[in-house]
């Protein structure tokens, strides 16, 4: 795990996603430009990015396992308020995380919501899933289509979360990619950006918990 910012104050733990095979973890393109982009606006706010142990959406106990120890050292850092936000398989994490945490705030980008998550415990969760509207569309090409986070959403919804969706036109799975380790932001990468400010405004303003 990499900080920027204060880690005294409100933290927000960032989860990338995955891939099928079990391989090493790495840093995410798309949450590391979010977070270039997102620390110069809030200096309040603290953002620990996770580099997984092993980076596998088939492996969710393992991602899970690492969204707990990132939980564990912020807190231990002294962290006022803890916020989750992921991407992907990342969303995933976050949401079972925050609901066996008792943390009440996820951000999740474009995220794998499967069926039989138990979402139960989040029930009175702020949740804002956002999602790009040419996810998983595309013959060949790995994501996830919207009208299954908005589906998750729904079924949050009936778990008694605060749950929205909103839906990037033209946005596709990621915000960021890495070619010959150069950041390369895609389509539509600042109206993530917007949308990820709007909840860390109303985030970095709530009272300690």
């Amino acid at each position: 795990m990499r900080f920027v910012g204060p880690s005294d104050g409100p933290v927000v733990i960032c989860m990338n996603g995955g891939v099928a095979r079990a391989v090493p973890g790495d840093w995410s393109p798309s949450i590391e430009w979010l977070v270039g982009q997102l620390a110069p606006r809030f200096p309040e706010i603290g953002f620990a990015e996770v580099r997984y142990r092993i980076k596998s959406w088939r492996a969710l106990d393992s991602l899970v396992a690492d969204a707990h120890d990132a939980v564990g050292v912020v807190r231990a850092r002294g962290a006022s308020r803890l916020a989750l936000l992921g991407f992907s398989a990342g969303g995933a994490a976050s949401l079972v995380c925050a609901g066996q945490e008792g943390i009440r705030e996820v951000i999740a980008l474009a995220p794998w919501i499967p069926e039989q998550l138990e979402l139960a415990q989040l029930d009175g969760a702020r949740i804002r899933v956002i999602h790009g509207s040419l996810d998983g569309t595309r013959v060949g090409v790995l994501g996830v289509h919207p009208n299954h986070s908005r589906a998750g959403v729904a079924r949050l919804r009936v778990a008694g979360a605060d749950a929205s969706h909103t839906v990037i036109r033209g946005g596709v799975h990621g915000i960021a990619i890495r070619p010959f380790g150069r950041i390369v932001r895609l389509p539509h990468a600042r109206d993530w950006r917007e949308l990820v400010s709007e909840e860390l405004v109303r985030f970095a303003g709530d009272p300690p918990a």
